[in-house]
This record gives C-alpha cells, structure tokens and sequence, in this order.
C-alpha cells in the first residue's frame, strides 16, 4: 500500500508577528484541525507548537514549510480544492500574504504505508521536481502518477 506525501513552501511578505499576517496566523490552527480531521488524512509535520511555522527549513527565514501524509491523491485534492473550508478561504487570499515563486512551490510523491518523510526528503522532491519537471519522483496536481 501507499499513500501519497506532500511538501508545499511559500515565502511571507513580513514575519509571523507583522500585522500584515495577522489574517493568516488567525486562520492557521483552524486550517490544520480541519485537515488532521479530513476523511484520508494520516500525518502533518509539526514542531511542538503544533504547527510547521517554527521550523526553517531553508536559508531563507522568509519562507514556510509544510507537509502531510494522505491516503491518496483524492483525499489531498479535496481537502485543496473541493471542500468549501478555511483552507479553501486562506488559498484565495494568499496573495495577500505570500510572494510568487519562480517555479514550483509544491510538489506530491508516493511513500509505502507507515513511511513519514523527512524535512530533507522533501526539499530533495520539490527541488526534483524544479529541475526535471513531473515524473512519478515528484509530481503535482496538473500531471499526477499512479502509486
């Protein structure tokens, strides 16, 4: 069996604390209970604050990581794109918050069941993914691969 990870980044326009992201810090302990509760959800990265927003994952403070585990690509898509939600209301706002990246800012991969990828995995994944395009390595929503 597999399941499906995912690792997603976005650079802020201001740190956490700046009134400029007040909307998106108020939005973000309801976005992640709703997707630790969403049908074909297994695991997100946390640090002890419950959240990813601590973690640095790059040389660049700017930018956020985030990453989940889910039963399949179904699962992930609808908590994305079909469930009318806050994480839905947030991804519409985005802009408001985070800069456009040159490139891809996300990217999906199959793991066996029980696997929980690394902070290094993904970043190896979505840099794949930046340098050859979608393959079943690294994919995203736009040409997914079977498990």
């Amino acid at each position: 069996m597999y399941h499906l990870a995912q690792v997603n980044i976005a650079r802020m326009f201001a740190p956490l604390d700046d009134p400029l992201m007040a909307g998106f810090v108020a939005k973000l302990d309801e976005v992640n209970a709703l997707a630790d509760g969403s049908p074909g959800f297994v695991w997100r990265f946390q640090t002890s604050e419950g959240n990813a927003t601590s973690l640095r994952a790059y040389e660049d403070d700017s930018i956020l990581f985030n990453m989940s585990v889910w039963t399949s690509l179904q699962a992930l898509s609808a908590f994305v794109y079909v469930m009318e939600s806050s994480h839905r209301h947030v991804m519409k706002q985005r802009r408001r918050w985070f800069e456009r990246f040159d490139g891809p800012y996300m990217a999906l991969w199959w793991i066996l069941e029980g696997h929980m990828p690394t902070v290094e995995e993904a970043k190896e994944r979505l840099e794949f993914l930046r340098e050859h395009g979608e393959t079943a390595n690294a994919f995203s929503f736009k040409h997914s691969f079977p498990a």
